[in-house]
């Protein structure tokens, strides 16, 4: 569903700006994760594998997914944890809490340990001691995970000018890309920080219509601020549209600081995709509440 935005700058620009609300797909597997799933869990299924097995943070939208996908499709799941001070307190943190509800086991390894998570040494040893597992890579991004995103766009996204998603791992916005039309431009927002992502993507796409947009990380991967917090509330009351602040909320903070520069030409209709991670909210609240920062309201 592509829900139309009513701001006062869009229509002082004589712009068009529509969010697709891939994060009404599922309440568990929702946005990117749902697309980046599909094929990866076919194909567990067809080489009769039992275990997925992942890797992630402790608010990774992917875990939360992957747990829940494994409990409605009668898989076993693990996920590999970065961070062994997350062993005591695990269970106050509501996204792993959620991911055991729904069975999957954790394995908490400490960060020097999870920066192997590619090595196939490392994959192998965890073979040994797990049993066989279809593996999917942190963040769900191969070329299975990439099939999916590109069916994120549809027949009826033809008529738009820009295409604008933001980006973790580059698999979301690879599909995006193999999907759009050669006369769209499609925009990534990375919410990390760095331009070591447009190489990773190179890797799945042929297309040259597109570009990264490296000034909306914000500092980091789920670095926050007041004014991000506030633009979420704010974006929130006026377009009723939850967005969370890891992804979608620098996304769509970007697209509108883009729109006040004049970056975009009077009459361009411009799709944001809304990759979901809403479920991440719960848990930076409780990250900003010990900061005195505001909530994030959903």
């Amino acid at each position: 569903m592509n829900q139309e935005v009513h701001l006062p700058i869009l229509k002082e620009k004589q712009l068009t700006l529509f969010v697709k609300r891939e994060d009404l797909i599922h309440p568990f597997i929702s946005g990117n994760k749902y697309r980046k799933l599909k094929y990866n869990i076919l194909a567990a299924q067809e080489q009769n594998q039992h275990t997925l097995l992942t890797f992630g943070g402790a608010f990774s939208n992917h875990i939360a997914a992957t747990a829940y996908a494994g409990k409605k499709y009668g898989l076993r799941t693990i996920g590999v944890i970065r961070g062994e001070e997350l062993i005591e307190s695990w269970r106050l943190n509501p996204t792993l809490a959620k991911a055991h509800e729904h069975g999957m086991e954790f394995r908490f390894v400490n960060r020097s340990l999870y920066k192997q998570r590619s090595n196939i040494s490392y994959l192998e040893a965890l073979q040994v001691e797990e049993g066989p597992f279809y593996l999917v890579p942190e963040g769900g991004t191969n070329a299975l995970a990439i099939k999916g995103c590109e069916e994120i766009l549809s027949r009826e996204d033809k008529d738009f000018n820009v295409i604008c998603s933001s980006v973790g791992t580059g698999g979301t916005i690879a599909g995006i890309i193999n999907a759009s039309q050669e006369n769209q431009q499609v925009i990534g927002f990375p919410s990390l920080k760095g331009d070591f992502l447009k190489k990773d993507i190179c890797n799945f796409v042929a297309k040259e219509n597109w570009e990264l947009n490296l000034n909306y990380h914000f500092g980091g991967y789920a670095k926050v601020s007041k004014e991000l917090i506030d633009f979420i509330n704010h974006f929130k009351e006026m377009t009723n549209i939850p967005t969370d602040p890891v992804y979608t909320g620098k996304l769509l903070y970007g697209i509108l600081d883009l729109v006040k520069q004049d970056y975009f030409a009077p009459g361009t209709k411009i799709l944001a995709v809304h990759t979901g991670g809403l479920q991440g909210v719960e848990g930076m609240n409780l990250v900003l509440k010990k900061k005195n920062l505001p909530l994030i309201k959903v």
